[in-house]
Order: structure tokens, then C-alpha cells, then sequence
């Protein structure tokens, strides 16, 4: 098999990157109305906004410090890390309203991310692109940052990092272990948002009892996006093993992603 070149790996990067940028300004120029996507401006009561946001900055944090480290060591740890937050900015924009639920159901792509750049970085990844989304699109929130990228950037990715690991240990094929995490990170992300709605509004009602009308008012929209979220990247994670497996192996992902392809 033939090895490719450092020239080829800049061209390839360079592309991805022109894509990548192509497809997020396609997105920020076609006009359509502002659906509330992630949990919206304004819907979490200030002192639970600032809660879910106390909670989220340590990680963040952590992984800030971690970008650094490893940056500093590879110089080509930066794009591909662009690469993968563009692709999780495009994934993420695809809102479904749930109007009951008062936000909305999409694809989340941190499980993929997972795979491919670690939980840590995803966490980096995923407040980036709920950072562009807020600014550009409407879709979620400046005060509700803290409890999305809990949601979505936290509980999301080291749920599908977790999932993925345990799997190919037990000898989970790299197809069925990628589908596992597309699919568990999206429903981890929506169970911990539901949590976010209950624990907030629940009033009267018990904890648990407003949990589960929240999470069921998303079952009808986010199980059948859960399930194509894990053939997305089944599909995407197969690929890259099998066709680029010297940028895994850059970001430190190919131990894990090595053995015997189906």
C-alpha cells in the first residue's frame, strides 16, 4: 500500500479545510427563520444558567490546557482539530423544534469527535461551534453556554469516549463500536439536557416525573436522529481507518482504532 506523501497530507488537509469553511458560510448565508436549537437564550432561569456554567468551566479549562500541550508537540494537531470542529458545526445544524421540550433535537456529532480527537478536545470543539451558532445562526444562547456544552461537549463525549473504548476491548468490530457511540453520545446528550429542563422547572412536580416528560417529549424527533448519527459515523470513523489512518494515528486515535477492519 503506498504511503502517502507530507505534500499529499498538506493537500488533502487544505481541502478538507476549504470544504469545511465552504459548507459553514453556505449555512450562515441561506436565510430561514432563528429556531431555538440546544437549550435557548433565556429558557434556564439565570441562577440555574449559572450553575450548569460553574459546572462546565473546569473541563473546559483542563482542555484548553491540554490543546496547548499537544500543539506545542505536533504542529499539525491544530487543523485537524479545526477540521473536526467544522464538521461537528455543520452536524449540529441541522434543528428539528421540539416545541413541548422548548428547544430542539439534532445531530450532535461529539461522539464522533470523540473517536477521532479525544473527549477533551470535543469539549474545546463543541463550545466553538455553540459559540458560532449563538452568535450567527440564533441557535441556542449566550447564558445558556455553560448548560449546552455540559450537555452536548461533556456528558456527550466522554460518554461516546467510554462506549468506544469498552466496546473494542471486547472486541466490538471498529463499524458496530462507531454506531454504538453515534448513537448512546446523542441520547447521553439528550438525557442530560432533560435533566437540565427538569431540575429547573419542575416546581411542584417531582424530579423524576418531569425528567421523563421532558425526555419523551424528544424520543419522536431524536431516535431517529440518534440512530442515523451512528450510521454517520460508523460510516465516517470505517472510512478514515481505512483511507487516511496516518491522521489518526497523529492525533493519537489509531491505537484504538487498529485490528481487523470488516
Amino acid at each position: 500500500m503506498r504511503t502517502p506523501s507530507p505534500t499529499t497530507d498538506a493537500i488533502g488537509l487544505e481541502r478538507a479545510r476549504w470544504l469545511a469553511a465552504l459548507m459553514a458560510l453556505a449555512l450562515l448565508l441561506v436565510p430561514r427563520e432563528a429556531l431555538a436549537m440546544h437549550l435557548a437564550e433565556g429558557i434556564l432561569p439565570l441562577d440555574w444558567a449559572a450553575l450548569w456554567t460553574a459546572l462546565a468551566i473546569p473541563f473546559v479549562a483542563v482542555a484548553l490546557h491540554l490543546f496547548g500541550q499537544r500543539a506545542r508537540r505536533n504542529a499539525v494537531h491544530k487543523p485537524l482539530v479545526a477540521m473536526v470542529a467544522a464538521a461537528v458545526f455543520v452536524m449540529s445544524c441541522m434543528p428539528v423544534p421540539v416545541p413541548t421540550a422548548g428547544t430542539c433535537s439534532h445531530p450532535c456529532g461529539t461522539g464522533f469527535a470523540a473517536i477521532i480527537i479525544g473527549p477533551w478536545m470535543t469539549i474545546l470543539v463543541t463550545v466553538v461551534a455553540l459559540l458560532l451558532q449563538a452568535t450567527f445562526l440564533a441557535h441556542g444562547g449566550f447564558t445558556t453556554l455553560g448548560a449546552n456544552v455540559l450537555s452536548m461537549g461533556i456528558v456527550g463525549a466522554f460518554v461516546g469516549h467510554l462506549v468506544f473504548r469498552l466496546l473494542r476491548r471486547l472486541g466490538a468490530p471498529l463499524w458496530g463500536a462507531a454506531f454504538a457511540v453515534g448513537l448512546l453520545a446523542d441520547w447521553a446528550t439528550y438525557a442530560m439536557t432533560s435533566f437540565e429542563i427538569a431540575t429547573a422547572f419542575h416546581g411542584a412536580r417531582s424530579l423524576g416525573a418531569m425528567f421523563v416528560a421532558v425526555a419523551l417529549a424528544f424520543v419522536p424527533t431524536q431516535l431517529p436522529l440518534a440512530i442515523l448519527e451512528g450510521f454517520l459515523s460508523a460510516g465516517a470513523v470505517t472510512f478514515l481507518a481505512r483511507r487516511r489512518p496516518e491522521l489518526l494515528a497523529r492525533l493519537g486515535a489509531r491505537p484504538l482504532l487498529t485490528g481487523a477492519l470488516p
